[in-house]
């Protein structure tokens, strides 16, 4: 009960809360039906699909870039909570922005976009490096898991709220879905801000000695170099970023691409959102229900039953015809989404320097983003190739796979002693 009661445990599984408002009203629902249906609704759908196929790839690849670095500067300064707080500020405002981009700007509201994404994945950095200021190791899987469930719990009740608001917008007060979409993203930025501060007030942080913000940078630096050398003599943390990255691809792509499958093979877009919205409601006792798992089975036994799940989704997907199938599916991944999110997060956090978090959970989420470059990109290429969305699909399949096989070969215990002699 420890998990639920402690207050800085609770303060620091608010900003999941806070932040998931972004990753599923934004990214995964409202953004890329509203850019088709309103923001680019006079260039042809080819044409839209690239630029957010582009807007997605550029965010990650700067994350990509950033994380690593930031990483090591925020462990070299002890500024894991300040640079949290400049990337969700960013975030949040360039969330808001987009309430003011007008009909058929696409550009404007790729840009907001891009950069809101680069707030929201940024912050997630120094986030997760938090988890070992607020948990013992005994407690990872379950803090974890309490994080993820806490964020498919608030990003869901926001979701529904704005879901309720475009489904009947005259009963709130607009004039129509379009309005109360725009709307919806003010309520993003709002919910954002306002549960991020418990994280501020209450999360302890170490001191660092004061150091001038030009001698953190390159002692940041410094840190990163030596990390990539760090990495590569550290084979268990090597072989399960590799894993990761394979089943954590799999994992994003089908979180972007899931709402854009449907529409391809004609499934109505109401019913769509819906799906995601179910997805929500039951991550969150399902990311905890995990956390449990994890705690008296393993995190990677909990990690390897997710990644079957999921291959049994891309296959199952590949012969959907039906919105009611999208719905069962919807139930499916999101028994299994946050569990293997959370799990990976604590199993990391096991196998890797305590005093190097932020620099190594910098990797951590580098890996995950540069997954979300390439693998949206391969399915729509296998898509286009072959002509058919389903075999795109069903090539999502093979990551997780590949990622599985990997798993297997990673020896934790091996990995806690290695990184307790660091």
């Amino acid at each position: 009960m420890r998990h639920f009661l402690n207050r800085q445990i609770i303060a620091w599984a608010c900003y999941d809360w806070a932040n998931s408002a972004f990753a599923t009203v934004v990214m995964a629902g409202f953004f890329p039906l509203f850019f088709k249906q309103y923001w680019s609704s006079d260039i042809p759908v080819t044409e839209s699909t690239f630029h957010l196929s582009v807007a997605n790839s550029l965010a990650g690849l700067l994350i990509v870039l950033l994380a690593p670095v930031l990483g090591a500067i925020a462990d070299a300064g002890q500024l894991r909570k300040k640079l949290l707080f400049v990337f969700a500020a960013f975030g949040v405002l360039m969330t808001a922005g987009l309430y003011g981009v007008a009909q058929g700007q696409w550009l404007p509201a790729l840009i907001c976009f891009v950069f809101a994404m680069l707030g929201f994945m940024g912050s997630v950095v120094f986030y997760d490096a938090l988890i070992l200021s607020v948990a013992r190791d005994d407690e990872l899987d379950m803090v974890s898991a309490f994080g993820f469930g806490m964020g498919y719990l608030g990003g869901g009740l926001l979701f529904a709220f704005d879901v309720a608001m475009t489904l009947w917008p005259e009963a709130f007060g607009f004039a129509d879905a379009a309005e109360a979409v725009r709307f919806s993203f003010l309520t993003v930025a709002i919910w954002w801000a306002l549960f991020s501060i418990p994280l501020f007030l209450l999360v302890p942080e170490k001191q660092g000695r004061t150091v001038k913000t030009g001698a953190v940078v390159r002692q940041g630096i410094r840190q990163l170099i030596h990390t990539f050398h760090e990495v590569r003599k550290l084979r268990v943390v090597f072989l399960f970023l590799l894993a990761y990255w394979l089943y954590i691809d799999g994992v994003d792509t089908i979180i972007r691409m899931a709402v854009d499958y449907g529409m391809s093979i004609g499934l109505d877009s109401d019913g769509l959102i819906i799906a995601l919205l179910i997805t929500q409601f039951v991550g969150f006792p399902a990311a905890v229900g995990f956390g449990l798992l994890g705690k008296r089975y393993g995190a990677k036994r909990g990690i390897l039953l997710a990644l079957g799940v999921y291959i049994l989704v891309t296959v199952w997907a590949y012969f959907m015809d039906s919105s009611r199938e999208f719905y069962i599916l919807a139930v499916a991944i999101g028994l299994v989404q946050g569990g293997v999110q959370s799990l990976s997060r604590s199993f990391y956090a096991r196998i890797i320097p305590v005093d190097k978090s932020a620099e190594f959970f910098g990797f951590y989420n580098m890996m995950g983003k540069f997954a979300a470059v390439f693998g949206p990109i391969m399915m729509g290429t296998v898509g286009l190739l072959t002509g058919s969305p389903r075999i795109g699909i069903l090539s999502v399949g093979l990551l997780f796979v590949l990622g599985a096989l990997l798993l297997l070969f990673v020896d934790e215990e091996e990995g806690r002693r290695v990184a307790r002699e660091l």
